[in-house]
């Protein structure tokens, strides 16, 4: 049976209307693949993925830039997460980026977001492996929570018990609380322990004060300070200690000299012990001035002499002219 024109006319229409709709959903599917730009891959190791499946987004400052590309388990530890970035990007990804999984929204998909650093200005090359950052999934964040609680309990029931024997008066911060006398001893003790310590205060003051006068060369420190008066001092020490010696020796000498006075040994002990000896060296020296006396009166009477008259007036010149000139 022929077709009539009407049918030819509608089934172009949806041969038509089916190719936009392939060729669309190709478009749609490539575009969300990056099939039509020009990409590059980079990857970053993960220890968990938290359900990130092939296909996902991956983020750069917010922006989608690519898709995960590849998931690959490497080891019990390690998972390899190969991404494909829009080549125009990949001079904005430098090499201290860093690479998280997140969730898009609160329930939705999981994607790859990837941090820019802040000190390497190199870009990254294919084939890199960036930095990653492992976030705390929510079964490690129940567990810490548990042992947080559990922490907590303990905590308190300890300090419950403290705060009971404090009450009861026990142990030394219970005494100090509920021992007035204890309390009051406690207080004096502080306040003598100020009234020392402002002691101690004036007294460092004071030092001070006392070792900063020592440099003053007013003072005998300060003077000593002097090496030339300390030098000084050192010689008059010596010849003091060399005096001294001296001095030992005329006091040996001297006892030595009293001790044969004693004894009745030498000149002095002879003659004041001697009585005949004195009367004789008085008898001598009468007679001795008597024999000046009468020497006198002979060169007196010489004087009137006509025989040496002349020669006592020529002395008597001589002198007199020595007087004058002197004058």
């Amino acid at each position: 049976m022929e077709k009539t024109s009407n049918q030819k006319i509608q089934l172009g229409l949806f041969v038509l209307l089916g190719s936009i709709l392939f060729i669309g959903a190709i478009y749609f599917v490539g575009n969300k693949q990056d099939m039509f730009n020009k990409t590059i891959e980079i990857n970053a190791l993960f220890s968990n993925i938290n359900g990130l499946q092939k296909g996902n987004n991956v983020r750069f400052s917010g922006i989608n830039v690519g898709t995960v590309q590849e998931i690959e388990i490497v080891n019990d530890s390690t998972i390899r997460v190969e991404m494909k970035i829009e080549q125009s990007i990949m001079e904005h990804i430098k090499k201290d980026a860093v690479a998280s999984i997140t969730s898009d929204g609160l329930v939705g998909n999981m994607i790859v977001n990837i941090i820019p650093g802040n000190h390497s200005n190199n870009p990254v090359q294919p084939g890199d492996t960036i930095l990653s950052l492992n976030k705390v999934t929510t079964e490690e964040l129940m567990k810490t929570l548990s042992s947080t609680s559990d922490n907590a309990n303990v905590i308190t029931a300890n300090l419950a018990e403290i705060t009971t024997q404090i009450t009861r008066g026990k142990g030394t911060v219970g005494m100090l609380i509920n021992d007035a006398d204890l309390s009051d001893d406690l207080r004096q003790t502080i306040h003598y322990l100020k009234i020392t310590s402002r002691g101690t205060s004036e007294s460092v003051a004071n030092l001070n004060k006392i070792i900063n006068k020592l440099d003053n060369k007013d003072n005998v420190i300060g003077v000593l300070q002097d090496t030339a008066v300390a030098q000084n001092i050192k010689n008059v020490i010596a010849n003091l200690e060399k005096s001294s010696g001296q001095i030992d020796q005329v006091v040996n000498n001297l006892n030595s000299t009293i001790t044969n006075m004693k004894e009745g040994k030498g000149a002095i002990n002879y003659l004041s012990n001697d009585p005949k000896l004195v009367k004789q060296i008085d008898s001598t020296m009468n007679t001795i001035n008597q024999a000046s006396n009468k020497l006198n009166e002979n060169l007196e009477a010489l004087k009137s002499n006509f025989l040496f008259r002349g020669y006592y007036k020529k002395q008597a010149k001589e002198k007199n002219k020595k007087i004058n000139e002197k004058k």
